[in-house]
Order: C-alpha cells, then sequence, then structure tokens
C-alpha cells in the first residue's frame, strides 16, 4: 500500500480522529487525576502507572479504530460497515463529544481538587508531615536569558522528589504563580495542604553553576535544612539528586531501592541536549503558537545531540499535543504529518523510559 494510499484510509477510517480524541481525553483525564488524587494522598507510583496504561491504550484504539467502525446499528468490523448502503451509515461526530466531554470532565475534576484541597487543608492537623511544595526559584545571573535553566533545575528537582511515593508533592502547575520568597508561607502551605516549603535560587555563569536551596517547616517558619552548591554544568544532575534525596531523608520518608535509583539516574549524558531541553521547556510552558514552534526547535535539537533523551521527545509530543489544542497546529504543518510526529515523539519517549 502506497504511503498516500495509507494516510487516505487512516482519514477514511477515521482513525486520526480517534486519535485526536483518545489523546486529549487522555491529557484530560491525567491533569485531573494529577489535581485530585494528592489531595486524597494516594502515592505517586499509582497516579504514574494510570498515566502509563493511558499512553499504552492509544495504539489499542488506534487499531480498534482501524477495524471497526461505530454505524446506527452499532459497532460493525470496517468491511461489513462499508458494505451497507450509505444512508444507513451516517457519520458520526463521536470524536467531537469524546473532546468535549473530556475537557468537562478535566475542568470538573481541576475544580473539585481545588475545593477538596481548600477543606483539607483547613486543619494544620490534617496535613502529613511527609509533604512538599518547591516553589520557584530566583534567577541570580546577571543573564536574564538564563530564566530558562532556573526553571529547569527547579522542575528537575520537583520531578526526582515525585519519585518517592513516600512523599506527597505539590504540581508545579500548583505553585508557579507564588513569588520564590514569599512572606505568608504558613497560608500558602495551608492553600496547597503541605507541611514544608522548599525555597531556592540558581546563578549560572558559563559553566558554573550555584544552587542555593533550603527547606522550611510552613508551619513553624523554621528552616529544616539550607545548603549551597558550586559545581560545572556536568555535575548538575548530581546537585538536584543530592538535593531531593536530602530532603526526603530529611522528612523522613521512605525510599525504596528502585527509587534511590530512579532519582540519582541522570535523563541524559549530553550537557548541551540537557540545556537545549530546558529551553524547549521554557517556551513549553508559555503556551502560545510562536513559543510553541520555538520549544519544538530545540526539543528537536536536544535529540539530534542525544537521540536516546526520552525526555526531549516527551516534550516534543507536548508541543504537538499544545499546538492542536491552541488552534495554532495547522499553521505549522499538516494534520497527518504532525500527527505521525507526536505519536512517533510519544513512542519514543516511552520506550526508552521503560528500557534504557
Amino acid at each position: 500500500m502506497k504511503i498516500d494510499n495509507f494516510f487516505a484510509e487512516v482519514k477514511r477510517r477515521n482513525v486520526y480522529k480517534v486519535a485526536i480524541a483518545y489523546i486529549f481525553a487522555g491529557w484530560a483525564l491525567s491533569q485531573g487525576i494529577a489535581q485530585v488524587f494528592p489531595v486524597f494522598d494516594v502515592p505517586n507510583w499509582v497516579i504514574r502507572s494510570i498515566v502509563v496504561m493511558i499512553i499504552l491504550g492509544l495504539p489499542v484504539a488506534l487499531v480498534l479504530a482501524w477495524m471497526f467502525e461505530l454505524t446506527p446499528q452499532g459497532i460493525k468490523r470496517t468491511e461489513t460497515a462499508d458494505a451497507m448502503p450509505e444512508a444507513t451509515r451516517k457519520k458520526k461526530y463521536v470524536w467531537i463529544y469524546v473532546v468535549v466531554i473530556g475537557a468537562a470532565i478535566s475542568i470538573g475534576l481541576f475544580f473539585l481538587g481545588r475545593y477538596s484541597a481548600g477543606n483539607t487543608t483547613a486543619s494544620a492537623a490534617g496535613i502529613t508531615n511527609k509533604s512538599i511544595a518547591v516553589l520557584p526559584f530566583d534567577n541570580l545571573s546577571r543573564d536574564p536569558d538564563n530564566a530558562y535553566f532556573c526553571e529547569g533545575v527547579q522542575d528537575e528537582i520537583l520531578t526526582r522528589l515525585a519519585k518517592v511515593a513516600d512523599l506527597k508533592v505539590i504540581s508545579r502547575t500548583s505553585t508557579q504563580h507564588f513569588k520564590s520568597t514569599p512572606d505568608n508561607l504558613p497560608e500558602i502551605a495551608k492553600q496547597l495542604g503541605v507541611a514544608h516549603i522548599l525555597e531556592g535560587s540558581v546563578q549560572k555563569a558559563n559553566d558554573q553553576v550555584r544552587v542555593n536551596v533550603q527547606l522550611i517547616n510552613a508551619l513553624t517558619d523554621a528552616h529544616l535544612w539550607a545548603d549551597t552548591y558550586d559545581r560545572k554544568l556536568t555535575d548538575i544532575f548530581a546537585v538536584e539528586s543530592e538535593i531531593a534525596k536530602t530532603i526526603a531523608e530529611t522528612l523522613q520518608a521512605k525510599i525504596t531501592g528502585s527509587e534511590k535509583n530512579s532519582i540519582a539516574k541522570a535523563p541524559t549524558a549530553n550537557p548541551e541536549a540537557y540545556e537545549l531541553y530546558l529551553k524547549g521547556r521554557f517556551f513549553w510552558n508559555k503556551r502560545s503558537g510562536a513559543h510553541l514552534r520555538k520549544a519544538i526547535e530545540y526539543f528537536n535539537q536536544a535529540i539530534a545531540k542525544d537521540p536516546n533523551y526520552a525526555l526531549a521527545y516527551a516534550g516534543l509530543a507536548d508541543s504537538y499535543l499544545l499546538h492542536q489544542e491552541t488552534g495554532d497546529y495547522c499553521a505549522m504543518q499538516s494534520d497527518k504529518a504532525a500527527l505521525s510526529v507526536f505519536i512517533v515523539s510519544l513512542r519514543h519517549s516511552l520506550l526508552i523510559q521503560l528500557w534504557v
């Protein structure tokens, strides 16, 4: 089958519509879970497992979309549906309904999470001691363009902390609108439902990096631990791992052997690829068409530097998905090409994280 005929058949069988609907619904569900589950102290490994199952379900959904078709008479094999009279095969726009329902569920879970958080954190006694929020780090570099690096270090520390199932770690989405060193820590901790706050700053000059962090008991305003790391850029992963491990130990969280290995694991051995990835994430977080195109450029450059960089593939997939949501998807390239890149990037990211 020629490639053009293949894509034509994919379109005729509504496979790409199912893909878009599944991706959007899966993303909406995962975002809702990330908002609600931490409120009820659901372990992070449960959330990660659900997200992995959602990702693994994508190829299954595409195969089913290829093999079957929804008709007024019910679900039929595509060959059977093709043989039916045209009048009995009215086109259904189920995929649109899925997207709308997925968005509604996501919004509902978001507000449920916020409402639940407000209720569950009203009393300090209801807050688990093994909980933490990482506030945005201050960029102390002379060059303001290094803001991407500062945000990246904060994200990496947060991500490594989230690998410890015994810790409740608040997502970046919930903390990004706070200042790095706010005056009302107890109120912020109450809003987020945590007992501890991590503040920090990053200063980068050429290949030298200084990271300053301090762990604070937000309920008593007591400093539990603080340290300053002066390292080369090539050692930044070791610094992030050491900070996450020290915080977990200070909060007396149980860390399994696999979690220790996961925290210590460097996502790439190439510092250039890492910086390019951080730049991509920096622009991705701005969520606009022009910034997303820049993010895609940086993610592609990171992949060129390190073809086994799973996070770069994940960033690329995130960017294509967000392009679809912002309506700037088609301005970049054709639907089928963009969808192909998205699926390939998602597959690369998952395979590398599972096997490398």
